[in-house]
């Protein structure tokens, strides 16, 4: 890609001493292993409203959809306050041209979910979204997002990680131009990423690109973006991948010799088993790819969605 996907991060995870206690909270997978991919463009919602490090700690209170964000010793209410950095810093980041955005799980400003929010009795729930979170995604809904806890769920760092990349190409797509020609050829190179995720999303996104002629680019290219980011945010699960792991295998029928479809067949049966994981199917096909020539699967992102590197497809 010609630019570094930008995205946006809680200041304490990339170190910076910000907490309430003076200390950062350093994710070394975020600074080192997305760190060669992507670009950082860090918020801290307490020192950037103007709060002191250290500080007196802060808790969400009262009404979970509408929570006011209060001193835990003293009771001093600062929502307000908050509130109206948020909307301000919000519009900034609109000039930041962000992927996206990873959150400190269980803050009060930047708690994606299950943050704790107290009632009048001192009891806590833990169903709050911390405000600044709350106002991101609210003026972000399309943007992927995730807390740096759930990245260590291999399957939830997937699907985040890939969502990045493929909104990167996306915005690439729109920046040549909103075209059917364009949308036609996006589709066209995510149509088995796109499977792997929603079969029936990717049968609505066929009929609308195949109908898109007949509709204004920017209602085409606007429909299409809601679909493409619901699909991506269901999960590709085992059985889906298979499907379009067989799916791949079609294009073979006429070139593989009768030892390399049974070593196929071999494999696939040990991905559906949990055997091997799915960088292991995948690299065979991508080996029979480039040794029969395939020209429509040379394109295709499934192949190839992120930097192996990060072994994203390493689980079983």
């Amino acid at each position: 890609m010609e630019e570094r996907i930008r995205l946006g991060v809680s200041a304490c995870l990339l170190g910076q001493p910000v907490r309430y206690d003076g200390m950062g909270k350093l994710d070394r997978y975020i600074t080192g292993t997305l760190g060669e991919y992507i670009d950082f463009v860090p918020v801290c919602p307490e020192v950037e409203s103007g709060f002191p490090v250290p500080r007196e700690t802060m808790r969400l209170v009262g009404d979970p959809e509408n929570p006011r964000l209060l001193t835990t010793r003293t009771g001093v209410d600062h929502t307000e306050r908050m509130l109206a950095w948020a909307e301000k810093r919000v519009r900034e980041l609109e000039q930041e041209n962000l992927c996206g955005f990873i959150f400190k799980s269980d803050s009060p400003s930047s708690g994606l979910m299950r943050v704790k929010v107290y009632n009048s009795k001192g009891m806590a729930e833990k169903k709050g979204v911390g405000l600044f979170a709350r106002a991101f995604t609210r003026r972000f809904p399309l943007l992927p997002v995730e807390e740096e806890g759930r990245l260590n769920d291999a399957k939830l760092r997937e699907t985040f990680i890939e969502q990045l990349f493929t909104l990167k190409r996306w915005r690439e797509t729109l920046a040549a131009g909103r075209t059917m020609k364009n949308l036609v050829e996006f589709h066209t190179r995510h149509k088995l990423l796109i499977l792997s995720h929603s079969p029936a999303i990717a049968k609505e996104m066929g009929k609308l690109v195949a109908q898109g002629r007949g509709m204004a680019p920017t209602e085409a290219f606007t429909r299409y973006e809601n679909l493409l980011v619901e699909a991506l945010r269901a999960k590709a699960t085992l059985k889906k991948n298979l499907n379009v792991l067989q799916h791949i295998m079609g294009y073979f029928k006429q070139q593989l010799s009768a030892g390399e479809k049974q070593e196929l067949v071999e494999i696939l049966d040990h991905y559906r088993r949990e055997i091997v994981p799915l960088i292991v199917p995948v690299t065979l096909l991508n080996h029979y790819v480039r040794k029969y020539d395939e020209p429509y699967l040379k394109q295709q992102v499934y192949l190839n969605p992120h930097p192996i590197a990060l072994k994203l497809r390493n689980h079983a």
